[in-house]
């Protein structure tokens, strides 16, 4: 199986399956000196953690992160990258393959079964094996070393809408965001969403959500005018996500309800000389490049397949049947989506920053 690999100076390559032994990346091109412990990376895994609350699966995964490579302890006692390879693994230890037994040979609609099967001819069904979502810890443990790359940088993701209630933006608190169990920058909406997915939950159905990362702090003029533009790449990475089904820069698909006197970000000159945007449609990004301005980038993750309803589908034998998805399930997959989100705009950024040294210096 190809395309496991993704950036091109700074590059991560994952592997592993949800119910193998284990599962682990490799990162290539990082630079050199940079200060490296497990617990960088580790508190940035906590995040993304399942078993943490009741609104997410209950598979309990400590997510121990090793580091075996790509790093050493210096003359002064710290441990730093070396500009090799950094090999990452996580063990699994929670594994619970007997519940999919049922589903080995049946296709779980609105997930990846029947396709995988058709292009392979073969599937781990224990939990989707390598289309599962449990290899995006691998993404979130690269991403954390991308963070210590992007020196200034500052990345945060919060959950701003699900199903179709959206946070009060006139409310939006980033303190809030790691102080409830939903990612929510609205406190008052982080209570009334925890009761709507009991709801959801105790009915044994799943719900989507809207996830908004915004990086601040980043330069401009990273990226690139034609095939490299940044929001390219960073919707690339973004749909790479599993159980994404849409992206928006800055305004978005709301742009198309904008007039040209509206959507344009005007600039002035500020008191330090430097230019100022008046507004931010655009995301942060204009012609493929970053304007110096917050990068934000909004997602929609769909609602979680594996429900307990019974749901029309087939098996490999060509059979209608119906199928319930037993197991430990998200009723918002949405949520575990937020620290992802942070990872892959991290990685794309790290990647470009790099580039962007390469071409036009320091």
């Amino acid at each position: 199986m190809s395309h496991n690999t993704f950036g091109h100076l700074f590059r991560v390559t994952t592997w592993g399956e949800s119910h193998g032994p284990a599962i682990g990346c490799v990162v290539d091109g990082c630079p050199p000196g940079v200060p490296l412990e497990a617990i960088d990376i580790q508190r940035y895994l906590e995040k993304r953690r399942t078993g943490q609350s009741r609104f997410t699966t209950q598979r309990q995964e400590p997510d121990a992160v090793e580091i075996l490579s790509g790093v050493f302890t210096n003359e002064a006692g710290q441990q730093v990258t070396t500009g090799t390879p950094i090999s990452l693994v996580i063990k699994n230890v929670d594994q619970r393959a007997k519940d999919y037994s049922d589903i080995k040979d049946k296709f779980r609609p609105g997930h990846a079964d029947y396709t995988y099967w058709k292009k392979y001819k073969i599937r781990d069904f224990r939990g989707g094996g390598r289309s599962s979502a449990r290899e995006t810890a691998m993404r979130v443990a690269a991403g954390a070393i991308a963070r210590k790359v992007l020196d200034g940088i500052t990345i945060r993701g919060a959950l701003v809408q699900i199903g179709n209630r959206a946070v009060d933006r006139s409310l939006w608190d980033w303190d809030s965001v790691d102080s409830n169990q939903l990612f929510c920058p609205d406190p008052a909406t982080a209570v009334h969403w925890a009761e709507y997915l009991d709801e959801v939950r105790k009915a044994g159905s799943s719900i989507g959500a809207v996830i908004e990362v915004v990086a601040e702090g980043v330069p401009a003029g990273l990226g690139a005018p034609i095939y490299a533009k940044l929001d390219q790449d960073l919707a690339s990475a973004i749909m790479s996500i599993n159980a994404v089904k849409g992206v928006e820069i800055g305004a978005g698909m709301g742009a198309a309800e904008l007039t040209g006197e509206e959507n344009a970000d005007e600039i002035r000159i500020g008191s330090d000389g430097e230019a100022r945007f008046m507004t931010n449609h655009a995301g942060g990004i204009l012609g493929g490049i970053s304007s110096g301005q917050p990068i934000v980038c909004r997602f929609t993750v769909k609602p979680t397949s594996s429900i307990l309803v019974p749901r029309k589908t087939i098996d490999q034998e060509g059979h209608e049947i119906d199928l319930i998805t037993k197991g430990r399930h998200d009723p918002c997959v949405g949520i575990r989506a937020v620290p992802i989100g942070e990872a892959m705009m991290a990685l794309v950024l790290a990647d470009h920053l790099l580039r962007h040294r390469a071409q036009c210096g320091g």
